[in-house]
């Protein structure tokens, strides 16, 4: 009976050992990002540590896999400060937008240009929290938009308020017109009643 007591319990540390393992970052992008070129835009990337995070131990990598490349490169590191690239595509274009302490690793890219169509990959460090999956995001860079559709969307915006506007100008003359009418009515109705 002993034996099995003993059995029991190395199997109930052993399933503890391996769930505690198991326990790693969670890391949050979005999946998908556009841009127009040109602009500065916010990669967005948080995260969430079982250990209690601080600056010194934290650590954020950024890497950059371009369309149609088969190896990713790093262009943006973070540990106590910011360690942004010295050349490369990215030098000048990335600066630190997170702040570690709130568990947000995100970056922002200025100026983005047609070359940065890619994949981005944010990965956090928080030991002894140190495995999980990096966050990714499909980035997509854009023609600026055309005054074509600009006025597309004037037009719907405007249409739409012009509408409601109408509708609601229709109700107001339709409640006066009501009002002017029973006080008629009623001033027919004591006119007749003096008569």
């Amino acid at each position: 009976m002993n034996r099995v007591w003993i059995n029991l319990f190395c199997a109930l540390c052993a399933l503890v050992s391996v769930v505690y393992q198991v326990e790693a970052m969670e890391v949050f992008t979005s999946s998908d990002v556009e841009a127009v070129n040109g602009t500065n835009v916010r990669l967005k990337c948080t995260f969430k540590s079982t250990q209690p995070l601080s600056e010194n131990k934290v650590s954020v990598s950024w890497s950059f896999q371009a369309l149609g490349k088969t190896s990713a490169e790093s262009i943006f590191h973070h540990q106590e400060k910011a360690y942004p690239p010295t050349g490369g595509l990215f030098k000048d274009r990335v600066v630190w937008s997170g702040d570690v302490m709130k568990g947000d690793a995100s970056i922002t890219l200025q100026n983005v240009q047609f070359t940065f169509n890619g994949t981005f990959s944010c990965l956090v460090r928080n030991p002894p929290d140190i495995q999980g999956i990096a966050g990714q995001i499909n980035f997509k860079v854009v023609q600026k938009v055309t005054f074509s559709e600009i006025g597309i969307l004037a037009i719907a915006v405007g249409g739409s308020i012009g509408i409601i506007l109408l509708i609601l100008t229709i109700y107001v003359c339709v409640r006066l017109f009501r009002r002017k009418d029973n006080d008629m009515t009623f001033e027919m109705d004591q006119k007749d009643q003096v008569l």
